[in-house]
């Protein structure tokens, strides 16, 4: 770091706050002092750490491309081990994650907490501040949640596709598996008519989640479940329609750099495709034809940065017939959303929003589509507290031509 600033620029958090402690200057400065002693581990450390989104904007802004979130992840890993880790982290990375059948019980309980007014009881009493200091006003986030999760409506399993030659795996992200069923759906239709035969894959969590807080070991307890299902198909491409989910796949890799199961996941990994990556621009797509809709598109920070997919979801909305197509400003910029930074830090997280939406005013959009579920939640929260008509659709959703 040269200390220029520039990443004070694209920095959202900075640009909330104007706190140095905030971008990425201020981050590397304090990884400095601790790295040379000048500063010791301790409790005050977790809000300059946590606070930042990881979004890499501040690296795509940077000269020398210091990698800023990598580095401020290592510090988390650190900080875990020496200072403070959350039992209620160990529980969701150790004991549901792993599992998708633990993952859909739990699931269950939250929808029916959630669509019977039994979670803001429990807020109005205090009881959820367990999971985040700010889970109490975050929850609103979610408006409602399925009854069942997508995979306990449509069975993992091997399903016939109309295509010539292509084995597809799907590989389905829990963001889709709990909540934005809806894209799955629509992402299933399309990948049978793209693959000779889809299999609906029994993974578990990619291990993202893990790994943005830290904690690398269950991050690699989770890929390493992964690599033993998808290492053991057949497959000449694994899809998944969660941009954050492909980013941090086709990461494996690096996530088992000492590891004897690196060249395994450098097998696996080259068959990791984002759904952007599979839907060919000039292919036959629809749209619903009622009416002319107005589109345009959130880049998932995952997406654009994380894989470098940016020309394509856009390629393939301006294709679609019925649809204009119109650039929001600051479309690559976070919104926000960043997993479960809310949970913690949910004033940052709509100031942030907030920014976001006001851009999205400027495009007058019928729809806001992108690919990521984390990003759909928490563009569909910014929406209805901004009192906008805009609708929020997965990229695979428009393309099938699926109806809110």
């Amino acid at each position: 770091c040269n200390k220029c600033g520039f990443c004070q620029v694209a920095c959202p958090i900075f640009r909330s706050t104007g706190h140095e402690s905030g971008v990425a200057r201020g981050r590397l400065a304090l990884l400095r002092a601790l790295i040379e002693g000048r500063l010791e581990w301790n409790k005050e450390l977790e809000e300059p750490l946590y606070d930042c989104l990881g979004c890499g904007a501040c690296t795509a802004n940077c000269f020398p491309a210091v990698p800023t979130a990598d580095l401020v992840n290592k510090a988390r890993t650190e900080y875990l081990e020496k200072v403070d880790r959350k039992p209620v982290h160990q529980i969701l990375f150790d004991y549901l994650l792993p599992y998708p059948r633990r993952l859909h019980l739990a699931a269950r309980a939250v929808a029916l907490g959630k669509n019977t007014g039994i979670s803001s009881l429990a807020r109005a009493l205090g009881l959820l501040r367990i999971f985040g200091r700010d889970f109490s006003r975050a929850e609103d986030i979610i408006e409602k949640l399925p009854p069942l999760p997508f995979r306990d409506r449509i069975k993992p399993g091997v399903y016939e596709g109309s295509g010539e030659t292509l084995r597809i795996g799907y590989f389905v992200g829990c963001g889709v598996d709990v909540i934005q069923q809806e894209a799955g759906e629509a992402t299933l239709g399309l990948l049978k008519k793209i693959g000779k035969t889809v299999t609906l894959l029994n993974n578990c969590c990619c291990g993202l989640p893990a790994h943005a807080y830290g904690d690398i070991d269950a991050a690699k307890k989770l890929a390493a479940k992964n690599l033993d299902i998808l290492a053991s198909g057949e497959f000449d491409a694994i899809v998944t329609d969660c941009s954050s989910c492909a980013s941090f796949l086709k990461k494996y890799p690096e996530l088992f750099a000492d590891d004897k199961r690196h060249e395994q996941a450098k097998t696996v990994a080259s068959l990791f495709k984002d759904m952007v990556e599979l839907v060919v621009p000039n292919e036959p797509v629809s749209v619903s034809p009622d009416s002319p809709v107005v589109a345009t598109y959130h880049d998932p920070c995952h997406a654009s940065r994380g894989q470098g997919l940016s020309k394509e979801p856009r390629e393939i909305l301006k294709n679609i017939p019925g649809i204009e197509y119109r650039e929001m400003p600051e479309a690559d910029w976070c919104c926000g959303g960043a997993g479960s930074y809310a949970l913690a830090h949910y004033d940052l997280s709509q100031n942030v929003l907030d920014r976001k939406m006001e851009n999205l005013k400027k495009t007058n959009a019928d729809i806001l589509v992108t690919s990521c579920p984390a990003c759909m939640i928490q563009l569909s929260y910014g929406i209805r507290r901004h009192g906008l008509k805009t609708e929020v659709r997965h990229i695979s959703q428009v393309v099938a031509g699926q109806d809110g």
